[in-house]
């Protein structure tokens, strides 16, 4: 289940999806399959091969990616897989809002 997420910050996800470019969206998020995480960062972009490229460089597989009808394809990241990525593509803004749950 998502939540705290900003209709405002959804928006800006997609519309960088639809122009091609890697979008990154962290938001609040519980799954009892994952029990302790409190956030998940959704990666995404509508140009597959530059996502799969993308994802390879962080060691994430094609198979990870969550393909959408909808277009907004993404990759989840949780966990210190999350943390090392984000802190290697210099959104750290997105690990103080991890931290801050």
């Amino acid at each position: 289940m998502a939540f705290g997420l900003k209709k405002k910050d959804i928006q800006e996800w997609k519309s960088k999806i639809d122009q091609g470019e890697l979008a990154f969206l962290t938001h609040y998020w519980i799954d009892d399959r994952f029990p302790g995480y409190k956030t998940v960062t959704k990666v995404g972009c509508n140009d597959l091969n530059h996502l799969i490229k993308w994802g390879k460089k962080h060691g994430l597989r094609p198979e990870w990616i969550h393909s959408r009808k909808d277009g907004y394809t993404h990759f989840d990241l949780i966990g210190e897989h999350q943390i090392k990525i984000l802190q290697e593509e210099g959104l750290e803004e997105h690990i103080w809002e991890r931290k801050k749950s």
